[in-house]
């Protein structure tokens, strides 16, 4: 199998995407890395929902402020203009439609949209947190993944198979190895890996991936 990106390099890259001036919550966990990679000259408004707008970087270790931290407990800086706000009123933000965009981590995805993020499924501990009213109040959801799981089965679906956690809402896809858009019920294909082909890439994904028009190289750093 092709060796993908780290979990870094995808959050470069998705990080790459963020518009100017966009009100952005960042998933727990792994989606949290997008903040350390915001691009140069670019302001992005980072919303956390226990109730900070406008957070910056991680501090240096040894510098943290415990009373300041992200929905996943972790520590964060406060860029210029930043705001505490009751985690009600976070909530209401995010089920008001002020969020520009959402990114998730995902267990699965599927073409017409659908993730299942919060349960895997018979035995495990159910953790949803906000996401079931981030995937209904963002206006784009974008989820950032391993192309396929541990074990290498597809994590890109024709259909879910855990419990979802929001209905047709995803937008695009950052995986370990191509950059997907969801159009129309349909995974299209926007970037690859160069080392790729797209039948190898079609042989671990389980739903069809679409081409429209060229398909372009997935290139990023070192990190």
């Amino acid at each position: 199998m092709t060796t993908g990106l780290s979990n870094a390099q995808i959050a470069w890259r998705a990080a790459q995407d963020l518009p100017d001036g966009a009100y952005v919550n960042l998933g727990i966990g792994f989606p949290e890395m997008i903040a350390k990679f915001k691009p140069r000259g670019r302001e992005v408004i980072y919303h956390t929902e226990n109730g900070i707008l406008g957070f910056g970087e991680a501090p240096p270790k040894g510098a943290e402020d415990w009373d300041l931290i992200n929905a996943g407990k972790k520590a964060v800086t406060l860029n210029p203009g930043a705001s505490f706000f009751h985690h009600a009123d976070s909530f209401a933000m995010v089920r008001g439609g002020h969020l520009d965009i959402a990114v998730l981590g995902a267990y699965e995805v599927a073409e017409t949209g659908d993730i299942a993020n919060w349960s895997t499924g018979p035995g495990s501990v159910p953790a949803v947190g906000g996401a079931m009213d981030l995937v209904h109040g963002a206006k784009q959801i974008w989820v950032v993944t391993d192309h396929v799981t541990k074990t290498g089965r597809p994590k890109l679906l024709k259909q879910c198979r855990l419990p979802l956690t929001g209905v047709g809402c995803v937008t695009t896809v950052f995986t370990s190895l191509a950059v997907i858009d969801i159009k129309g019920g349909r995974f299209v294909l926007r970037e690859k890996l160069p080392r790729m082909s797209l039948t190898e890439l079609q042989a671990l994904t389980e739903a069809e991936l679409v081409v429209n028009g060229d398909v372009k190289d997935l290139i990023v750093p070192e990190l």
